[in-house]
């Protein structure tokens, strides 16, 4: 892996258009760069609701590849948007899902570069939409994400973005009962309507993860599905997945990605729709959060350009590997040996 690579991304960043910018540092270790109190958190540089909608809408309008489609309304009744690109039967679907906590915001932005990318005419892009249906949901919790709850946030650094939506929930404990409008409608309206072959879930971990106890500061960590009753040839796709993601972040030089220690409940999207409907699921945890109730969580804004660009490349990568069909190539086996993440923050 190249650490000096990353030690220049983390040290000079263009904030919000995912280019990679600075001169390094000698070296990065588990205490920045990060919020410590001592950053403004510009949420101004980041996509409100409005203005991502208007984002959708424009670029619907002058894309032939896009559909832009409503497929329920939270608590406070936003619109929940749904990209769709192409809806061949014979082609496989991959859904990308971002923010189902409304204060992990680079993978909405992530994600809105992608619509973006995917809205044009390259032959790249052709390509891709002729072999691979593209469903991209931004933003599950919207409510959360504009801080437009039922319960204060004094307690935030921010008091802006939370994890929860409107009524307190955690919306990626919910994928068995559904009792929150945004999931349920996830699981009507996109699940089961579309029946994707693949997703992966993008989320943010806090900001002091290292590899193992003693390795370098990591950019994101990855998981596929931990339920011991998810099928074989599920998981096994799964694992292609996450190999392709590994491949293309690291190879980058400013990632670093360790093994996330998530937990085996049906409840969380990974394991639940893996389980509920044969979809290869992976995680993809991204560095540092826009707001949160400790502080060590919170990024400010240091790296959101890497960070928002781990993410592209990361949705890139997968499409191009279904496309091709090299993702039933890929090499599994660094699971194996993949570093746990370890995290050096409070206790």
């Amino acid at each position: 892996m190249k650490r000096k690579a990353l030690n220049i991304a983390l040290s000079g960043v263009l904030l919000s258009s995912g280019v990679v910018l600075g001169t390094g540092v000698n070296s990065v270790s588990a205490d920045g760069p990060n919020y410590n109190g001592n950053e403004t958190i510009q949420n101004e540089r980041l996509h409100s609701y409005s203005e991502m909608v208007k984002l959708l809408e424009r670029v619907d309008q002058q894309s032939e590849n896009l559909t832009l489609e409503v497929y329920g309304q939270s608590v406070k009744d936003r619109d929940l948007y749904l990209a769709k690109f192409g809806e061949n039967e014979e082609n496989p679907t991959i859904l990308f899902l971002t923010q189902q906590h409304g204060n992990e915001t680079l993978t909405t932005e992530a994600a809105l570069k992608m619509i973006q990318y995917l809205s044009t005419n390259s032959k790249e892009v052709q390509n891709i939409l002729e072999n691979v249906n593209v469903l991209i949901a931004p933003r599950l919790n919207v409510d959360g994400a504009e801080g437009d709850v039922n319960f204060p946030l004094d307690d935030y650094v921010s008091g802006t973005h939370t994890r929860y939506n409107a009524n307190g929930v955690d919306l990626n404990r919910d994928h068995v009962d559904r009792e929150q409008p945004e999931t349920k409608a996830l699981h009507e309206n996109v699940l089961q309507k579309y029946s994707p072959d693949y997703m992966i879930d993008l989320h943010h971990q806090g900001t002091q993860v290292t590899k193992g106890e003693d390795g370098p500061l990591v950019s994101g960590s990855i998981l596929y599905p931990t339920n011991e009753t998810v099928d074989s040839e599920v998981l096994e796709g799964s694992k292609k997945l996450g190999a392709v993601v590994y491949d293309a972040v690291e190879s980058k030089g400013y990632g670093t990605l360790s093994k996330y220690p998530g937990g085996t409940a049906n409840t969380i999207s990974r394991n639940g729709l893996a389980n509920e409907y044969g979809i290869s699921t992976l995680l993809f945890e991204m560095r540092g959060m826009a707001d949160h109730y400790r502080e060590d969580y919170v990024l400010g804004q240091k790296s959101n350009g890497y960070l928002i660009q781990q993410g592209v490349v990361t949705m890139k990568a997968a499409l191009k590997a279904i496309a091709d069909d090299s993702i039933e190539d890929a090499d599994t086996s660094f699971w194996d040996t993949l570093t746990q993440s370890y995290y050096h923050g409070e206790e």
